[in-house]
């Protein structure tokens, strides 16, 4: 389902920047299509049992959290793009790596839905 306040969020940036966060936001779609879309912080962000990712426009990179763990090679791959708390920055300058961005969000659903059947049920 996609959110009203997502589009109104993606709008509010330049022509180009817009181009580069819908295609953001369709790597996510893609591979975590159950996720409820909402906005968090004020920013895009991806819901199934837990948050998944959020992303986000700024003047010169596209944010993309939250930091990678539970996979060491994953962790390698988006080494070049951490910031200073390892949340990830995809300058304009360069192309979007939509490919590790998928295998994020993949591996954010697995993660949520491995913590989701650890929990204990309610009584």
């Amino acid at each position: 389902m996609r959110s009203r306040e997502v589009d109104a969020y993606i709008a509010k940036f330049p022509p180009r920047v817009r181009r580069l966060l819908r295609e953001v936001r369709r790597t996510i779609r893609t591979h975590a299509p159950r996720a409820e879309e909402f906005l968090s912080y004020r920013i895009p962000a991806y819901r199934g049992h837990g948050v998944l990712v959020y992303f986000a426009g700024f003047k010169n990179h596209v944010g993309f959290y939250p930091p990678v763990r539970g996979d060491a090679r994953l962790a390698r791959a988006v080494a070049r793009y951490a910031g200073p708390k390892g949340n990830l920055r995809f300058a304009f300058d360069e192309p979007l790596p939509l490919g590790l961005i998928a295998r994020i969000v993949r591996l954010r659903v697995k993660q949520d839905l491995a913590k989701a059947t650890r929990k204990k049920p309610r009584k």
